[in-house]
């Protein structure tokens, strides 16, 4: 509607956790409504401590502020990047040769040595520079991952199916939370790059906590560009790859960028904690039986979880 600025819904999760069933219906129609038109929703009363997310921005600033020489020694050259650090400028977007305008760090799920997955998943890296970050970024994926598998059982209401159906795909799953750095453009710019230039996310959801700056914008179905700022105390949920496999297309994985500051003035540090909740490696992505019908076939043949990673990691220059 012109003239009508749109943002995507709020939500509280507090309301599903312990609302009356009223309120409980209401978060499962406003955030399945909010994912399936925008791919985006934010979520308030989320239970992620606010004190655990600003220790681990803290931790997350000490770590970027080490040496090149010293961060490189905790690159993982193996798989792609999936734990520990990943340099400046080595990931980009599918289809562009450009990299983007950042480096983070992986911290994936703690697994016992015996676990199956373990050597799929590999194991984290643990800055020995950074005392505090192990204990932060650990507590902070597991609440993180707490919230999203209550976001997962809400959707699965929303489609009407079993309520574990999405959270038992993410069980043990390929999760990562990732520490981000958008170091001042005027300390480190690439002609070409953007922060982070427009792509989709591979996973089910992403849940991202408030991000130091501004920057981050979402494709609408209309091809508009809105921004999306986070206040303090909100997550931004957003729908990936993965989940608009399972949803045939119902949920869209939606397009996203972080774009270049546009003034001097605000060309500043920017860091953010986006949580990627993956499924377990076996998991067979297809379409649930509840999204096919005769005007919306099966969209793809099935993959599991782990090829459709690799494949995507490739695409984004970090596995050869």
């Amino acid at each position: 509607m012109s003239g009508t600025v749109r943002r995507i819904p709020v939500v509280n999760l507090s309301h599903y956790r312990a609302g009356t069933p009223a309120e409980r219906a209401r978060f499962v129609g406003v955030f399945g409504d909010g994912l399936k038109e925008f791919g985006f929703v934010t979520v308030e009363g989320h239970g992620v401590d606010d004190g655990l997310i600003r220790r681990t921005y803290s931790d997350v600033e000490r770590l970027f502020a080490l040496p090149e020489a010293v961060k490189s020694r905790y690159a993982d050259t193996e798989r792609g990047g999936q734990r520990g650090y990943i340099g400046y400028g080595q990931e980009h977007a599918r289809n562009r040769k450009v990299g983007d305008l950042k480096e983070f760090w992986h911290v994936g799920r703690e697994l016992p040595p015996s676990h199956r997955y373990r050597d799929v998943y590999g194991a984290n890296m643990w800055p020995q520079e950074v005392a505090t970050f192990r204990e932060h970024t650990l507590a902070l994926f597991h609440a993180l991952d707490g919230a999203a598998g209550v976001m997962l059982q809400a959707l699965a209401e929303y489609f009407g199916v079993e309520r574990d159906t999405f959270r038992d795909m993410a069980t043990d799953g390929n999760s990562v939370l990732r520490l981000i750095h958008y170091p001042p453009l005027k300390e480190r710019f690439i002609p070409g790059g953007v922060r982070a230039a427009e792509h989709e996310d591979i996973n089910l959801l992403t849940l991202l906590c408030e991000g130091t700056a501004s920057g981050l914008e979402l494709l609408t179905r209309d091809g508009e560009w809105l921004p999306v700022d986070t206040l303090r105390g909100q997550i931004v949920v957003d729908s990936g790859d993965m989940l608009s496999r399972v949803t045939n297309g119902i949920i869209p994985a939606t397009t996203h960028r972080v774009v270049n500051p546009r003034s001097p003035a605000e060309d500043t540090v920017r860091y953010s904690l986006p949580f990627f909740v993956h499924p377990y490696a076996d998991c067979v992505l297809q379409p649930l039986p509840c999204t096919q019908t005769p005007d919306n076939p099966a969209r793809h043949a099935p993959i599991t979880a782990d090829a459709f990673l690799k494949q995507r990691l490739r695409e984004n220059g970090l596995l050869k």
